[in-house]
């Protein structure tokens, strides 16, 4: 991608994202570093998004979170639990972030050019989350709930449903109806201090991942990866079976 089509892609996206804001005029000084790929930065010498990816992903969750304790007052913690992890996982954010063009905004290294970098779900949810943080630094904690609400507007449905049910059992149930086998669970990895480990789990259908997880127990991660799954599109589980 040439310098002068990836600036009017970025002049695209922020006058979109100041829409969303209600901030047609707003500054938002570090928009260009939450589109910058560590793989450009390494080349260039230009900060990255994965500072901003990591404070985007705590306001992300304190978003919705919020936004769900208010829309929802009688959903438990579990069921809130479960919504969440349907709004904000990777598969979620990168389905927002194509449909709003965001790869075409994304600076990215030669090597990462020559692949699938710019389309890939864990660099388009990265940087969607990069996104939020800019817009919170900028405008404070408002600007980037609206943003946030934009976010998960169209998968909100879809998680309400996924909240009111263990995403494990409704993850079988869809598999079995395809007349799959039954979908398993593997430990990926397991990460930080023995006292405090936080897992990565993947569900699979024979040698098909299906979704990936994490969560401080097997338990939990488990279901994060169940969630993955059912939140995936195109759905990941009707590829397996040779629809569509």
């Amino acid at each position: 991608m040439k310098e002068s089509e990836l600036a009017a892609a970025r002049a695209r996206i922020k006058a979109r994202i100041q829409g969303i804001v209600g901030a047609a005029d707003a500054e938002i000084p570090r928009f260009d570093e939450a589109l910058t790929h560590p793989s450009f930065a390494n080349e260039s010498g230009a900060p990255d998004n994965q500072r901003l990816e990591f404070l985007g992903d705590a306001v992300l969750g304190l978003c919705v979170s919020e936004l769900l304790g208010q829309s929802r007052p009688d959903a438990d913690e579990g069921a809130l639990t479960r919504m969440r992890s349907a709004l904000v996982n990777a598969e979620a954010l990168a389905r927002w972030a194509r449909a709003e063009g965001i790869g075409e905004g994304l600076a990215l290294g030669k090597g990462a050019r020559s692949g699938s970098e710019r389309e890939q779900t864990n660099v388009l949810a990265d940087a969607v989350e990069a996104l939020v943080a800019s817009v919170y630094e900028a405008l404070g904690l408002e600007g980037a709930r609206k943003l946030v609400e934009h976010v998960i507007r169209d998968p909100m449905q879809e998680a309400e449903r996924l909240g009111s049910r263990d995403p494990k059992s409704l993850l079988q149930e869809q598999v079995q109806a395809r007349g799959l086998a039954a979908p398993t669970y593997r430990v990926r990895g397991v990460r930080g201090p023995q006292h405090d480990p936080t897992f990565e789990v993947e569900v699979l259908i024979g040698s098909d991942v299906l979704g990936v997880g994490e969560g401080r127990s097997k338990r939990v991660a488990e279901r994060a990866a169940a969630l993955a799954a059912l939140a995936a599109e195109p759905p990941e589980i009707g590829e397996v079976s040779g629809e569509g």
